[in-house]
This record gives structure tokens, C-alpha cells and sequence, in this order.
């Protein structure tokens, strides 16, 4: 291990930041939303991007460090932690403002540290890995996302047949709705089907959508019988926020790109063409490399800290945190974004 990859430990800013949010209150509340949404990609306009890549032979050692994975760990006794200091600070929150800044911080960090860490470590094969990667995207109300991202997703991304690919034109509003309830049927759709291989009937209870039904149902009524309903909706509201930022962050990473049809009706095979890739330096670091997100598809098994940019591969004008604001007025976004479609689309 190198100094320079102490730099992944930028990646706890957030969490750190989520928690001084849920212990203050007033406008402190909102410290976490202004650190994410304000100064992070303020940061990023002015810092200089960073696209280069590691060489072969340190690309090698790094991909057997267990360091970096300890780093993905760690984060789920810090979402767990951030959970419990939010429920038991609940009482102490002094009306609707703190309600709602606290609720939006940790709704983001379930995102950034939960949902997004569970996307890496349900690429591993290990089922420690998978393991850690339902119990973070829990919280989140998304733990069919370990079956539509892998077997779904990665097979038809930037295709028709992907609910998590936004076609041109589509603005983001409509896209969250879309890909969260097709991206839902399609899980429940892969898991029958496999189960179904198997000799099983779908509502057996080795169906994982079925397994994962009840572990929610449990883990909200565990909240409800020990927080109320006022527990109860803040875990509804903060666990959507979070999802609706991974949908955002979806939306941005694969708007408009369309992989072509073969003559014999296939698709082309995925490369680091199919995906928008930002090399802005503090969102890599903080993101554990999810803006590297072409060459991510373009090899979904190699791990975060190895991961390359490719000077041919579609390029946000900025970060993923100033994409997600920038998508969010679709007028703008559209004027921006559709001429950068059709260039890419023609190279």
C-alpha cells in the first residue's frame, strides 16, 4: 500500500459530515446536503481533472491488497452507527427543519456509502461480500438491487430492455419513476426464472425477492414497534431519498446511449463506449471510483481501485453530484447533454 491510496479515506468525509448534521441542529442539519450538493461539486468546477491511469505492474499489486476492501467494510457498522445515532437523536430534533435536513443527510449517505459500496461488493464472488452488500442496501429499500444490477443491468445496459438506462429525451423525474418500479419487476422477473430452473415453484421461500420482502417487512416493524410512526416514516423517507439519488446517479451515468442492433438481432457487445465517465478527482475518491463508471461495464469484475479512464469514452461536463443538479432542470440538461449524445453516438 501506497500514502496516495490513503486518499480513499476522503470517502468518509460524507459520513462524518452526515453524523455533525444529525447531532446539531437548525441550519447545521443541513451540513451534510451543502457538503454534497453545494461544495463538493463547487470543488470540482475548479480542481483539475485526474485521468490518469495506473500502470500495468501497479495495477497488479493493487488489485490483491485487502486493504481497499477493508475500506468498503467498514462501511456498514458506519451506516449502522449513523442509523442509530438518527433515531436516538429523533426526540431532540427541534421541529420540521431539523426533521428534513437530517432525514435528506442520512437519505444521501445511504447512497454514497450504502448503496454505492453495495454495488462494489456485490461484484465479488465472496458471500461475506454479498453479504455486506444486502445488509447496506436494507436501509435503502433496495436489496433486489443485488439481482437486477448484476443479472439484468450489466446484460442489458443501454438497451430498450434496461430500466436503468435513460433514453434521450426522457427528463429525470419521469426516468425515477420508470426505472424504480421496471427495475423491480425485472429482479422479481430474473429470480422466478432462476428459481424456476431449479425445480422450485416461485413463492418458494428460496426465492430472494420472497426472502428479502420479509427481512424489510421485519426491519420496519422492528423500527415501528420501537420509534413510532414518526420512526417509521423517517425510515420510509431517508431509504427513498437513497434510492432516488442511485436512480439519479443512473440517470446521468447512462443517459442517451444506446448500444446498436445486430443483423442477427443482437446487441453489440458492452465496451466503455455505453457508459458517461468523469475523471473530476474528489468525486472519484468519495464515490470509490464509480465515476470511472465506462470501464466499469466494460469489465464489470475488476475492482474499483483499478479501474481506468479511457480518453474514447463519453465525458460529462462535470461530476456526478454537479450532473445530478444539472439533470434536475431537464431544459437545461437537454441543451447540454443531447448535442454530447449525438456526437458520441456518431463517433
Amino acid at each position: 500500500m501506497k500514502l496516495s491510496d490513503l486518499k480513499y479515506f476522503a470517502a468518509f468525509i460524507l459520513p462524518i459530515c452526515a453524523y455533525f448534521s444529525i447531532v446539531q441542529t437548525g441550519a447545521w442539519s443541513f451540513l451534510n446536503v451543502i457538503v454534497a450538493f453545494g461544495l463538493l461539486p463547487a470543488l470540482e468546477m475548479i480542481l483539475p481533472l485526474k485521468p490518469e491511469n495506473l500502470s500495468e505492474e501497479e495495477a497488479s499489486m493493487k488489485n490483491t491488497q485487502k486493504f481497499f476492501d477493508y475500506l468498503l467494510y467498514i462501511n456498514v457498522p458506519i451506516i449502522a452507527f449513523l442509523i442509530y445515532t438518527f433515531f436516538t437523536r429523533m426526540p431532540l430534533f427541534n421541529g420540521w427543519i431539523d426533521w428534513i435536513g437530517n432525514t435528506a443527510s442520512l437519505g444521501i449517505i445511504l447512497s454514497t456509502n450504502g448503496i454505492n459500496v453495495a454495488h462494489e461488493l456485490g461484484h465479488k464472488k465472496s458471500k461475506l461480500a454479498r453479504f455486506a452488500a444486502k445488509i447496506l442496501l436494507l436501509p435503502s429499500h433496495y436489496m433486489h438491487f443485488i439481482i437486477e444490477h448484476n443479472l439484468g443491468h450489466h446484460l442489458n445496459v443501454s438497451t430498450p430492455e434496461d430500466p436503468a438506462t435513460s433514453r434521450k429525451g426522457e427528463n429525470i423525474y419521469f426516468f425515477w419513476f420508470r426505472s424504480t418500479y421496471q427495475s423491480y419487476v425485472s429482479a422479481w422477473n430474473i429470480e422466478n426464472k432462476i428459481q424456476k430452473k431449479k425445480g422450485r415453484g416461485v413463492l418458494s421461500l428460496q426465492n430472494r425477492m420472497i426472502q428479502f420482502s420479509i427481512i424489510h417487512l421485519l426491519y420496519l416493524g422492528l423500527i415501528y414497534f420501537y420509534f413510532g410512526t414518526t420512526g417509521l416514516v423517517s425510515a420510509l423517507v431517508f431509504g427513498t431519498i437513497s434510492f432516488l439519488l442511485l436512480e439519479s446517479i443512473n440517470y446521468v451515468e447512462h443517459y442517451g446511449l444506446m448500444r446498436q442492433k445486430k443483423a442477427n438481432g443482437k446487441y453489440e457487445v458492452v465496451t466503455h463506449k455505453h457508459s458517461w465517465n468523469s475523471d473530476h478527482q474528489l468525486g472519484r475518491i468519495m464515490l470509490y471510483e464509480l465515476t470511472r463508471h465506462s470501464d466499469h461495464h466494460a469489465k464489470s469484475m475488476k475492482k474499483f481501485q483499478v479501474l481506468d479512464s479511457h480518453a474514447d469514452s463519453p465525458t460529462l461536463p462535470l461530476g456526478y453530484p454537479g450532473s445530478i443538479l444539472l439533470s434536475m432542470l431537464p431544459p437545461l440538461w437537454f441543451k447540454i447533454m443531447n448535442q454530447k449524445v449525438e456526437y458520441w453516438t456518431a463517433a
